[in-house]
Formats: C-alpha cells, sequence, structure tokens
C-alpha cells in the first residue's frame, strides 16, 4: 500500500500532542463493516457507508473501497459511460492506474497516491478504465471513490476537474514519528491539502507504525469518519478495535484517537486509515444512482436532461455499433 511516502518521516512537520486540558478526544458512536459487491464491469468493491444514517455522513455521500485486486492478464475492469449530476467525485489510487475521460472532453490518468477530483455540478458522461497494457498484463490495484454531496447553490456548477498527484499532498507526521498523515484536502493542524473544495471538507490517509498511536486535530465543526483500508488497530478514547473493511463514526470533540495494533498481519503490516469530516449541509437529498439533488422534480429533469443528450454524448470512437444511451440503473 505504497501511496506516497517519505524516506525518513521525522523531517516532517508534526502535529501537536494533544491536551486533555484543552481538547476532547472523539467518542466512537458506532463501528460498521463495509459488506463486498461489485462495481462497473465487475471490479470488486466494500460499500464502507453502508448501514450509516445521511445525518452522520453529511456531507458524504457514499465510499467505495475498489479492490485490493491482484488482476490476472486480461482481467482488469472499469466503468462503461455513465452520467453524474449534483455531487463530487474523489477518487484515490493507491495502487495501479485509472483513466478517466468525459463527455465535455477532459479526462487523464491517474497512479499510485493520486487522486482525481470530479466536479459534476449540472451535470457530464464519464468513464473510468484501467489503461489497455494494464489489462494485458495484469496487476495490483486499490482505490477508493468518496461521493461529496454539493450544496443546493452548487448543484449546477460548471463541470471541473483537480487531478491532484501525490507529491503534492501535504505530508505530517507524529511527535514521534510513529505515522505519516497525508492531507488531501482541508487543513490538519494549519497545513493545507492541495484539493479545493465547493464544501468545507478535510481528507487524509493515515499510515500508522505498529503499536503507534495518532492524536490527530479535527475541526469541532466538522463530522468524523474513519475507514480502515488495511490492518488492525483501535479508535477513540477508549480504543475500540477496529480492522480492515470497517468504518468508525465519531462523536464530538476536536481530536481523533487512532492506533495501530502492535502486531499484524503480514498482508497489511501497518495500519491504513482513510479520515473524513465536513461540515454538514443539512439540506434535503433527492438521490436515484449517479444523480444526486434536492427535490424529485430535479431528480426527475436530470434524467430527462440525460436521455435528452444534454449532459454531454459519448464521443463517436466510443459507441459500440448499434449502441444507443440508455437510462442509468
Amino acid at each position: 500500500m505504497p501511496a506516497i511516502t517519505v524516506d525518513d518521516v521525522l523531517v516532517l512537520p508534526r502535529v501537536p500532542a494533544h491536551d486533555p486540558a484543552t481538547g476532547t478526544i472523539r467518542p466512537v458512536r458506532r463501528v460498521t463493516t463495509a459488506p463486498s459487491g461489485f462495481e462497473g464491469e465487475g471490479f470488486p468493491v466494500r460499500r464502507a457507508f453502508a448501514g450509516v444514517s445521511m445525518t452522520e455522513l453529511d456531507p458524504f455521500l457514499h465510499l467505495d473501497q475498489m479492490g485490493e485486486v491482484e488482476y490476472a492478464p486480461g482481467e482488469p475492469k472499469g466503468t462503461a459511460w455513465h452520467p453524474h449530476r449534483g455531487f463530487e467525485t474523489v477518487t484515490y489510487i493507491i495502487d495501479g492506474i485509472f483513466d478517466h475521460q468525459d463527455s465535455h472532453g477532459g479526462g487523464g490518468t491517474i497512479t499510485d497516491g493520486d487522486t482525481q477530483w470530479m466536479t459534476a455540478g449540472s451535470g457530464l458522461l464519464h468513464i473510468e478504465a484501467p489503461p489497455e497494457h494494464l489489462v494485458a498484463s495484469g496487476g495490483l490495484f486499490h482505490g477508493l471513490q468518496l461521493w461529496v454531496n454539493l450544496p443546493r447553490s452548487k448543484k449546477f456548477a460548471p463541470p471541473r476537474y483537480q487531478d491532484i498527484r501525490g507529491d503534492q499532498v501535504a505530508l505530517l507526521t507524529t511527535p514521534d514519528g510513529g505515522a505519516l498523515i497525508r492531507v488531501i484536502s482541508g487543513s490538519v493542524a494549519g497545513h493545507d491539502g492541495p484539493g479545493s473544495t465547493h464544501t468545507p471538507i478535510t481528507i487524509s490517509h493515515l499510515t500508522v507504525q505498529p503499536g503507534a498511536q495518532v492524536d490527530l486535530p479535527w475541526r469541532a465543526d466538522f463530522n468524523a469518519l474513519v475507514y480502515v483500508l488495511g490492518g488492525r488497530g483501535s479508535v477513540g478514547p477508549q480504543l475500540r478495535p477496529v480492522r480492515t473493511g470497517q468504518l468508525a463514526v465519531h462523536g464530538p470533540g476536536d481530536t481523533l484517537r487512532i492506533a495501530a495494533d502492535a502486531r499484524q498481519d503480514s498482508r497489511a503490516p501497518r495500519l491504513d486509515v482513510y479520515v473524513m469530516g465536513g461540515r454538514p449541509i443539512r439540506e434535503p437529498i433527492a438521490r436515484y444512482g449517479p444523480f444526486v439533488m434536492n427535490t424529485r422534480a430535479e431528480l426527475l429533469a436530470a434524467f430527462e436532461d440525460y436521455q435528452a443528450g444534454r449532459l454531454g454524448v459519448v464521443p463517436a470512437a466510443d459507441v459500440p455499433h448499434g449502441a444507443g444511451q440508455q437510462p442509468p440503473r
């Protein structure tokens, strides 16, 4: 699980030690286990937010852990062309390579440690797939896709991309150097990640060495979600156990406590967690498939616009002979 790393974390800025006289460790409200499924053309995913209420997730909507899977030659898979409107997708690649393209001419390639941040806004068509050489060779693939809601005032914002390279993220460590903190967006202890957000949020990927502990400063007005990408550890003031594929939903406070077990499995020798938080939007949500709006009427309009081609059309070179646009599932 390389993402982006450094040879010596002790040269990095350090988050301050937690002071119990001035700060509060956020308690853990619940721990859920992600069920497994398949997405797109058949790549395996864990549905990280399954069973968690939208009230606790707000402003986030959906999180898939894609893989971790070792593909044989010919096996790597992606998605077909599909529409989006009304929210943002944040795709973080830990291992492997993904190409992406949209109906507005945007696109690119993301690989180890990169994030592709797509604001769908008013709407577009999009496709994600491994490059041909990876399909031919096979290989390791592991990543995440997070959906972030947009407030009513931004639902019809023009689509935009941010391609955030792994070496652009802010890197921090703990007072004892026991963890590497990658700040992708928002701010941790005054250090800002490169992601520009419509909704105030913070996203970080932490790698915690066996036996080490992180007390991560966290905005009190943000919610706090900790998803375990790999390894075993514990969270919160009572050190509640967590493992690969589990999500910890936190209560109020201004610090997150995350600790790695002293003994880890050889497959996941360290604790890796994806930490998300944001200011809740607290607006009505009308949601179906790839459309996230505020009302049912807006949802129906999104379907009509999609079917009428107003979200864009698939480039002719990518349309199989005789194929036509079909409504999203």
